[in-house]
């Protein structure tokens, strides 16, 4: 039984497994747990065996028969081993002061990327140490999560955790960072300026979509960059706007609604709660190649959706995908959509929300907008 168990720690917590499929909490848990039985094997004595020995090498000890029964390298099970001695206490602390300082390392410079290989090839101090440390980006992300917590709440957390004796883990303290983030979300949204009075016939909007991918909560990895640089909102936070939205909404209305693919599904019952139906879409090709789990992801979808009739006053058919270059402001999109938007809908009034710049004849809703 103990054979088995230790084999399937070292397939979790082995290099055969990548970071990619197995999140890092339960990694590093395996790994200390492996380092913890491989403590306990009973090793070969002191010396040389005497040269009379006919049995292999590997059945010296029952430590080396368990490291060439589950394929492990000696260097691999004695840092599974050191992992296993280093107080989860230790190993936190630790995490957050790395993750302060990666975060004052230099991000990626301005300048246009046009080629996959020059968006693969990072010029930045934070991409280099990066590599130089052998560190993933979700690793890197989580450690910077982790130290955004107030020291106050988190020596708090730690005292609390150690009082009730439980374990004390990264994956407690980044749904405290999940926690945090959401009363900020909550918060910003109460501040938010009411939305402007009367009945708007066409909507545009840009929502600051929440991203929970990479077995990280809260925002994460390459899509999870948005929480850096604004507040996000969940699916459940969008769909509540719906309210606002219907009592201020033309009963023959459009929805220009900007998603990336990985939230497509999600984007749907937002749609819906918000009173409109999906039609069709136009594509943003951004030229410049991104990063992705998939593919290297390139565009974004501008979905069109109506409430009641409301096709174009302009029967002109655009081209249904459109490329520009993208700005080096995160998550800013081309002036020209919003053009397109007026010559198809050439009469009523229109409204954006989670606007960052005022446009003529538009009102605006938003934290980032002087009209709001």
């Amino acid at each position: 039984m103990r054979f088995y168990w230790w084999g399937l720690l070292a397939k979790v917590g082995g290099k055969w497994q990548t970071v990619a499929t197995v999140p890092a909490e339960v990694k590093l848990r395996a790994e200390r747990k492996a380092g913890e039985l491989l403590g306990q094997l009973k090793r070969a004595p002191a010396g040389r065996p005497a040269e009379n020995t006919r049995q292999p090498v590997g059945n010296f000890s029952e430590y080396r028969q368990t490291l060439e029964e589950t394929s492990v390298e000696e260097r691999t099970a004695q840092r599974w081993q050191t992992v296993a001695t280093v107080p989860a206490e230790v190993k936190l602390r630790a995490e957050r002061k790395a993750g302060e300082l990666l975060g004052q390392l230099e991000r990626d410079k301005p300048g246009p990327r046009t080629e996959l290989n020059s968006r693969l090839e990072s010029n930045s101090e934070y991409r280099t140490v990066l590599t130089e440390s052998n560190v993933a980006t979700t690793t890197a992300h989580r450690w910077q999560t982790v130290a955004t917590v107030p020291d106050d709440i988190f020596e708090e957390h730690v005292a609390t955790v150690q009082q009730e004796q439980r374990e004390l883990t990264s994956a407690g303290v980044l749904r405290l960072a999940e926690g945090i983030k959401r009363q900020e979300r909550v918060a910003s949204m109460a501040d938010a300026p009411q939305m402007p009075p009367g009945k708007y016939r066409v909507w545009y909007a840009d929502p600051p979509w929440q991203y929970g991918n990479a077995g990280v909560i809260g925002e994460t990895d390459n899509y999870g960059h948005a929480a850096r640089h604004y507040p996000t909102m969940s699916i459940d936070e969008l769909c509540a706007m719906g309210t606002d939205i219907k009592a201020n909404c033309e009963d023959d209305a459009v929805l220009f609604l900007w998603v990336t693919s990985p939230l497509l599904e999600e984007c749907f019952p937002v749609i819906k709660a918000w009173g409109f139906k999906y039609k069709t879409s136009f594509v943003w090709d951004k030229v410049g190649h991104n990063f992705g789990h998939y593919n290297s992801v390139r565009h974004e979808l501008l979905l069109v959706c109506t409430r009641g009739s409301c096709t174009p006053d302009d029967k002109t058919l655009y081209d249904s995908v459109v490329s520009i270059e993208k700005s080096r402001k995160h998550s800013e999109k081309p002036e020209e959509f919003r053009r397109i938007i007026d010559s198809l809908y050439t009469w009523g009034s229109r409204i954006e929300l989670f606007a960052r710049t005022d446009a003529e004849g538009w009102a605006a809703w938003g934290n980032e907008s002087n009209a709001s």
